[in-house]
């Protein structure tokens, strides 16, 4: 059944970083290991943030329903959960404050039959308290009978949250104050018979790049221009997981093989990939900048085991 809203806590969140880069901070002078393996048993982690507050990272997990952090020399602790979280998926890191999406794909701990595939929200963790800070529900937005799933999230200067529906066609949009709306709907664009809407990125020039994996495409969402929406041309079949921009390229992580560095010279109209990263990338989701550089999360995502070992993997 659809829930109806509930908002915790508001607040107005500081300006984001404009490339989504999340410094060390030591940075730039600091030094990151090209890979950094870690232990956490049966994480299976999806999303990956980094907290300059921590001085780690942070990641999510799919079955057990927490976040964790990860330092560079790869040790794991627990740091987040909440009752009512079932599955961690897509998650940024702003100031002290964590934005994470929560679903439910059946592979939860805490799945159940009224929650699987009906579940979208965006959850608000304060890494000062530890506590759950706003819980806002997104799948009432949408008719009950149409499955949610939600997956990924990009935060814009003003902080506004948007989150991808891989299971319906939609993004949601939640204000700094907590209100939840559908930002827009697409019924052929951003639908697919498998996983259609995943990665979500926000670029400085007010627009959105997301990722459709099941049609393996990009497309851009113009927040100044009625939320138009555009497929970006150029780039051929590209089904896209996590996305990440830094220094106004996007790192597209496609196939849980490799990353793709993708480049435009004409505010993504059209793009093109300049390189992939193919080596050592095992079930990989997503990514996160951090010391101008990018660590993307090898989450073995696909497996539902009981596999303890995890990395975390520089762009090369």
């Amino acid at each position: 059944m659809k829930k109806s809203f509930m908002f915790c806590l508001v607040f107005v969140l500081p300006a984001v970083c404009l490339t989504s880069c999340e410094d060390h901070r030591d940075s730039p002078n600091a030094s990151f290991p090209e890979r950094i393996d870690f232990v956490a048993e049966r994480q299976y982690p999806e999303g990956i943030a980094y907290s300059a507050q921590l001085d780690k990272f942070l990641i999510t997990s799919i079955p057990q329903g927490k976040i964790g952090t990860v330092d560079t020399r790869g040790n794991y602790e627990d740091l987040l959960t909440d009752p009512g979280f079932i599955a961690g998926i897509g998650m940024k890191v702003v100031g002290d404050r964590v934005f994470v999406c929560n679903s439910d794909q059946g592979r939860s701990t805490r799945s159940t039959p009224a929650t699987t595939r009906q579940t979208a929200e965006l959850l608000v963790f304060n890494l000062t308290t530890r506590q759950l800070e706003r819980r806002t529900d997104l799948d009432a937005l949408i008719p009950e009978a149409q499955p949610n799933f939600a997956n990924d999230v990009t935060i814009a200067p003003d902080g506004t949250a948007y989150v991808t529906d891989s299971f319906s066609p939609v993004i949601y949009k939640v204000t700094a104050g907590g209100a939840a709306s559908v930002l827009v709907r697409d019924d052929v664009r951003f639908a697919s018979p498998t996983f259609g809407l995943n990665g979500i990125a926000y670029h400085p020039n007010g627009y959105l790049i997301v990722a459709n994996t099941g049609q393996g495409k990009l497309y851009k969402v113009d927040l100044q221009n009625g939320n138009a929406i555009s497929e970006v041309g150029g780039t051929g079949a590209l089904p896209g997981d996590g996305l990440t921009f830094l220094n106004d390229d996007l790192y597209v992580v496609t196939g849980g093989s490799r990353v793709a560095q993708v480049r435009s010279l004409d505010n993504w109209q059209t793009a093109a990939i300049i390189k992939y990263d193919a080596a050592g990338y095992t079930g990989a989701t997503t990514s996160v900048a951090v010391n101008n550089q990018i660590y993307t999360l090898n989450a073995r995502i696909g497996e539902n085991g009981t596999a303890r070992d995890f990395s975390i993997q520089r762009f090369r």
